[in-house]
């Protein structure tokens, strides 16, 4: 059925508003139907543990809703007020809702307690048995839909839809598990059940928050898409080093990325701008994504220089294997060697660490060379620093 839809409804393959937009309408739909359904058994049943998952399949329909209209706007090209798109209209729709699901939770905890003090006798019949067990089905069934509908484009907001329907299943399925306790044992745990429920919808908008507030902060970049930059940048011979690369979304397929590359510093100004400008289209052709390049100049060939390089590297392999640095000059005055570099730690180090591990790496430096003044900048990089084996 997935593949009928849709061959009718989707003419553009990359078009990923359009594979929004038929989810979208499909939850919706499927929501609306389940929610009205729940909300006549509920009644009739006395139950509100189904009570609380209609208003969960209500809070699903809002979302579709909202999915629906931040997929038409932020697939709105660039314009001047927002010259980067309005892909992150997504991740602020998201937000909004995850706020909006967890109240619900709340509140359907509140009542669950309430219930669980003061218990009413439960209304069973086959008819309400069996349309839930039609209410799992149809959420199963959006589980497969929207996931084979985010698979071909990687599509967050459908693979959330996805995961949201699977988490509906699970918790219809705690409430017939409720249903068939009290008529085989007569015990009443639409409480328990409810509350349970409840405690589902908490979790699942607190994760929603987590996973929306990451890309609006600036959080963990992705991991392949790091690895396939690091890898595209270090395929040019004159590259040496490839550090500090930070990457910022705008929404999907709004991405702009800087990175530092380390060159010779005996080219000329010239290459090095073609070299960076070379890179910069071969990323963007092959990912999609808007790549600043800024170069480091290296003096590779200076014996006095390397010579400082690879005391340095002795030395934090010494002091700790985790650290790396980059970006090393090296002035040589008559009676001095002043010795700048950008040291890399790791997130887990503290400013006495920074401190510690500072001292300690100039006191040694200077055992080697009692005239060399040393500048060093502490630096959290985002991602490992690459180098070339070669150089």
């Amino acid at each position: 059925m997935t593949n009928i839809l849709v061959k009718k409804f989707i003419k553009d393959p990359d078009d990923r508003s359009a594979y929004g937009t038929l989810g979208s309408v499909t939850g919706i739909f499927c929501n609306v139907l389940l929610s009205v359904m729940k909300f006549i058994i509920g009644t009739f049943s006395h139950s509100v543990a189904i009570t609380a998952d209609a208003v969960n399949n209500l809070s699903d329909t809002a979302s579709s809703i909202i999915s629906l209209l931040s997929a038409k706007i932020s697939s709105r090209p660039a314009d001047k007020e927002h010259p980067f798109g309005h892909g992150r209209m997504e991740y602020v729709a998201t937000l909004i809702l995850s706020i909006a699901i967890i109240n619900v939770g709340i509140e359907f905890f509140k009542e669950s307690l309430d219930r669980i003090m003061h218990p009413s006798a439960l209304a069973f019949s086959m008819l309400t048995f069996i349309l839930l067990l039609v209410s799992i089905g149809v959420k199963l069934w959006m589980y497969f839909f929207d996931k084979s509908l985010a698979k071909p484009l990687n599509l967050s907001v459908l693979n959330a839809a996805a995961m949201d329907s699977l988490f509906d299943a699970v918790t219809t399925s705690v409430t017939v598990a409720a249903l068939i306790m009290y008529v085989l044992t007569g015990m009443n745990i639409d409480g328990i059940a409810s509350l349970i429920v409840s405690v589902i919808i908490i979790w699942e908008g607190i994760s929603l928050v987590k996973d929306t507030l990451s890309p609006l902060l600036g959080g963990e970049m992705d991991s392949e898409t790091v690895d396939k930059i690091k890898e595209i940048v270090s395929q040019d011979p004159s590259v040496i080093g490839v550090h500090d690369l930070v990457i910022h979304s705008y929404g999907p397929e709004r991405t702009m990325a800087t990175v530092h590359i380390e060159i010779s510093s005996r080219m000329t100004l010239e290459d090095a701008h073609t070299i960076a400008d070379i890179v910069e289209r071969k990323v963007r052709r092959d990912l999609g994504i808007v790549l600043v390049v800024h170069v480091d100049p290296v003096d590779i060939d200076d014996k006095r220089t390397n010579k400082i390089r690879e005391q340095i590297e002795r030395i934090i392999k010494i002091l700790d294997p985790v650290l790396t640095f980059h970006d090393l000059h090296v002035s040589f005055g008559h009676d001095e060697k002043i010795v700048t570099f950008d040291l890399v730690v790791p997130y887990s180090y503290t400013t006495s660490d920074e401190d510690r591990i500072m001292k300690q790496i100039i006191a040694l430096l200077r055992e080697f060379d009692p005239q060399v003044e040393c500048d060093i900048t502490i630096d959290r990089g985002a991602v490992e620093e690459v180098r070339s084996a070669s150089k």
